[in-house]
């Protein structure tokens, strides 16, 4: 309530100026918001802020024909990419859209199964593979659906293509019904057929540690691990 009385001392002073008389106060029309005046500029640190940038510069750098994308953020990263590609959705939730460039598969991605084997020359999955099977979004549940989806990506990326995958990670746990938190290692093993290309991640602190080694990672509750997987050419 520390906004009020500078909230009310603005009235007053607006008020004296004698605005314009489509732009007079009414009380009607009053829209009180308290807290901007001790806020930031904005949020430039956290798990999605530092992925979708880390993926889109990523992507832009290699600079792909196409992109597919399963579940990750709209109206962050895959708006990123949509300023320079193509990029086809899939999500188990229905989007109605006629944004230039967008295609939008309905599915649920545990099997992708409208992606053909070795099909796919650039994917990403940003803070997804952990809701998979907990019915957060209407998916059937399954403790296993996580892994099944990782096994999918793997299959339906090309040889020579790109994965580019960031889960939670830290003690390894489900938060029902929320998310899952992984080890590192669990994320290695289950991308086995894959060569990890490089790693980041985004510490307990909120800030981006590029270039790094999941064994260097510290000691961390819900930090965010960025993976880029290449798929070896056969």
């Amino acid at each position: 309530m520390k906004g009020a009385p500078v909230y009310f001392s603005d009235w007053m002073r607006y008020r004296q100026l004698k605005p314009p008389p489509t732009f007079r106060i009414r009380l009607r029309d009053a829209f009180p918001i308290l807290t901007d005046r001790y806020a930031s500029a904005g949020l430039a640190n956290g798990h999605y802020f530092h992925q979708d940038l880390w993926a889109a510069r990523m992507i832009f750098q290699h600079h792909p024909e196409e992109h597919v994308d399963i579940g990750s953020r709209i109206d962050g990263f895959v708006a990123h990419l949509l300023t320079f590609m193509p990029v086809t959705i899939i999500d188990i939730r229905p989007l109605v859209s006629n944004i230039q460039g967008l295609t939008v598969l309905q599915d649920d991605a545990t099997t992708l199964s409208k992606l053909k084997p070795n099909s796919v020359h650039s994917l990403s999955s940003l803070h997804v593979a952990e809701h998979f099977g907990l019915g957060r979004y209407s998916d059937p549940v399954d403790p296993e659906a996580c892994f099944k989806f990782m096994e999918s990506l793997q299959r339906v990326l090309a040889p020579g293509g790109r994965l580019y995958f960031s889960v939670p990670v830290g003690r390894e746990r489900v938060e029902f019904n929320a998310h899952r938190v992984f080890d590192p290692n669990t994320i290695l093993g289950r991308f086995s057929g894959l060569h990890l290309e490089s790693f980041s991640y985004v510490g307990d602190d909120g800030e981006f540690y590029q270039d790094s080694s999941p064994s260097l990672m510290p000691k961390s509750h819900f930090a965010c691990g960025l993976f880029e997987f290449t798929k070896l050419a056969e």
